[in-house]
């Protein structure tokens, strides 16, 4: 891959002092030009990783005011999506979302099926803002990669964004659910390089975005899986910056 920007679709700004400027030093260490945040710290990892095995949710709001005063006065290097709490009126994003860039919903966290009112009641909002919704599957009935794929067929205008690279590490079977529906793109962090390079087969380089999971996962090492595919340059941008500005709404930068 030749030098050249990257924008990272998936970072969260974990809630401790400093963690801004530790997320701009761990861009520019890897030279990452921009990067969308989202709120981290929304549920300890501990409890996290016990309800992906075991089920539950908190219904804990996410740090969004944290997320917008960290993008503010970055000149557009970071950019900030709503992290939505379904528990919470739809209302609660639209009266915020001039301020953001995107939504963000997760399962994972507040255990609201991808199939419930409330959940349509949020993508009916990015509509209205022309936001990308990023989304967390699990393997549980209501919030499965499948379940996303009848998301996107009600809300066909809407881009939808499905993270971590599906479920689990090596969920080709989330590419073949996914590889019909246009308007959904497969985010990359996570992910086996097996399923990177059969995304980019599957689905076409226009609908695969880089990201990175930070802090949870270093950028170093998603750059490293692509770097191992050795994409050749034409592609690569693609899937590291044009797609992600598409799907932002902007011109290439």
């Amino acid at each position: 891959m030749t030098a050249q920007p990257v924008l990272d679709f998936h970072v969260r700004l974990a809630p401790r002092p400093g963690a801004r400027e530790r997320l701009l030093d761990a861009l520019g260490e890897c030279g990452l030009a921009r990067a969308v945040v989202c709120a981290g710290g929304t549920i300890d990892l501990d409890r996290l990783s016990r309800q992906l095995v075991t089920g539950g949710h908190v219904e804990t709001d996410a740090d969004n005011d944290a997320v917008a005063a960290a993008c503010a006065g970055t000149d557009g290097r970071l950019v900030p999506f709503f992290f939505a709490n379904p528990h919470r009126p739809a209302e609660a994003y639209r009266s915020r979302a001039a301020e953001f860039r995107g939504l963000e919903i997760s399962p994972a966290v507040h255990g609201v099926a991808l199939t419930d009112p409330r959940v349509a009641g949020l993508v009916a909002v990015a509509a209205e803002f022309d936001h990308p919704v990023y989304v967390v599957c699990l393997d549980r009935p209501g919030a499965g990669v499948a379940d996303l794929v009848g998301l996107s067929r009600r809300f066909p205008r809407v881009s939808f964004v499905l993270g971590h690279s599906g479920i689990g590490n090596i969920d080709l079977y989330a590419l073949t659910l996914i590889q019909d529906e246009p308007n959904i793109s497969l985010e990359t962090s996570g992910g086996y390089t097996c399923v990177a390079e059969a995304a980019l087969r599957r689905l076409g380089d226009g609908r695969v975005v880089f990201g990175s999971e930070y802090p949870l996962q270093h950028p170093a090492v998603e750059l490293a899986k692509f770097q191992a595919l050795r994409l050749p340059p034409d592609q690569w941008r693609r899937v590291a910056w044009d797609n992600a500005h598409r799907l932002l709404g902007e011109e290439k930068r």
